[in-house]
């Protein structure tokens, strides 16, 4: 039954500072992460084999063959980083599935910085690459996209459903991927979005036609 006296906004501050306090927990990681990122490279067995191959990898083009040649070519040094910093999912023995968020938040971090090292540094595609080669679900890597596009690393991604107006003039849906509420076209949008087709409506992410 209903207690007129009760104010719940006690219960509401006192559940919001439990949040915060569980949040801290993981906001206390990430800082102590972001200040010790990539330590073991200033070190031996990996400083020197960084201090050759950190030049050659800037000029490379991520992912391509001359990109993999590098890789390989740093060996042990490698390896004992990826053993030593869990924001690599080859740390793991499942990959990314072994990760926790704190990890994946660095991890994308980590390939955003990269690609700022690469001249044809293009975070956009790299997160394409890395979807192949780390076998992500479509959720993660959608959720890693959605998280730089946040922070304003990538550009936004457009909804991309497809219809029609009201007078027969062919729109398609640039407003966010993922927002609520009807489709709009910013061209034109005085005009009713009406659908025409059994895909329309569906959020596609792949902006303006």
């Amino acid at each position: 039954m209903h207690d007129p006296a009760y104010d719940s906004r006690a219960d509401t501050l006192k559940h919001s500072l439990r949040v915060g306090a569980l949040m801290g927990m993981a906001i206390s990681e990430l800082v102590d992460r972001s200040v010790r990122h990539d330590l073991s490279k200033t070190e031996p067995p990996e400083l020197g084999i960084f201090n050759e191959f950190t030049p050659k990898l800037k000029t490379s083009t991520y992912g391509s063959e001359e990109y993999k040649g590098f890789l390989e070519a740093l060996g042990e040094g490698l390896q004992h980083h990826y053993a030593h910093n869990r924001h690599h999912p080859e740390h793991f023995p499942n990959g990314v599935n072994d990760m926790t968020l704190v990890d994946l938040v660095e991890m994308l971090a980590d390939w955003k910085a990269a690609t700022e090292r690469h001249a044809d540094g293009d975070l956009e595609r790299s997160l394409e690459i890395q979807r192949d080669r780390f076998g992500m679900s479509d959720q993660l890597a959608a959720i890693l996209r959605n998280t730089a596009a946040h922070f304003g690393w990538i550009p936004p991604t457009a909804c991309g459903a497809r219809g029609r107006a009201s007078n027969g003039d062919r729109l398609v849906c640039n407003l966010l991927a993922g927002h609520g509420g009807p489709h709009a076209d910013g061209l034109t949008d005085l005009l009713e979005f009406i659908g025409d087709g059994p895909a329309d409506g569906e959020q596609t992410g792949a902006g303006r036609e």
